[in-house]
């Protein structure tokens, strides 16, 4: 092996080791921003300690055909040692500042759906909820003045068909009774003003 390879081989492994410490401080960093469970750091080490050594072989590979030799760990050790010394405080700085920057720019992503989708559909169903409001609430006047008006054609009808109906009522009181029709139609309309009042009444999803 010549000495060109060898030198080559060694400054292949000083990058490599920078590489190393880089992507170490890089996922601790996350780590600790994103505040992962503690049982997961070790779990992240070994991934990290089992690509390190896959990447470092595919370089020393690449560079003398995979030949380890002394000048290769020291390569390794030198680029770990400059990397901590030269260049940890800076990258640990950036990927803090990455991390804040992705926060914030999911914040506010976060905002503007919230300005431009949630807000205005919560502003249409509310607008749905008080037209159905004054919707009911006028129907249910016009039904009154219909029946008032309709109340007089009722007496006279009622008046025309009493002796026909009288003999039918008479027949027909004791089904009614055992049956309990009037109570049960009541209870009916109780519980469909209910839930027609507690549908109005609910408030948005947020």
């Amino acid at each position: 092996m010549t000495l060109t390879v060898q030198w080559m081989t060694m400054a292949a492994m000083l990058l490599s080791g920078i590489g190393m410490g880089i992507v170490f401080d890089g996922y601790r960093v996350v780590s600790n921003e994103l505040k992962f469970p503690r049982w997961w750091l070790p779990v992240l080490d070994i991934v990290y300690w089992m690509a390190a050594a896959l990447a470092v072989f595919r370089v020393l590979y690449a560079s003398n055909n995979g030949e380890v030799r002394a000048y290769v760990f020291i390569g390794l050790a030198a680029g770990v040692i400059v990397y901590y010394f030269l260049l940890s405080k800076i990258v640990i700085g950036t990927v803090k500042w990455i991390v804040r920057a992705v926060r914030a720019l999911i914040a506010f992503i976060l905002r503007v759906l919230d300005f431009v989708i949630v807000k205005p559909l919560l502003l249409l169903y509310k607008l749905i909820k008080v037209i159905l409001g004054f919707g009911s609430a006028l129907t249910i006047f016009l039904l009154k003045i219909v029946l008032q008006l309709v109340r007089p054609f009722w007496r006279l009808l009622a008046w025309m068909t009493s002796p026909a109906v009288r003999p039918l009522a008479r027949w027909l009181g004791p089904y009614v009774a055992k049956w309990r029709l009037q109570e049960r139609v009541s209870k009916l309309g109780f519980t469909i003003a209910q839930l027609w009042s507690k549908w109005l009444r609910r408030p948005p999803r947020t």
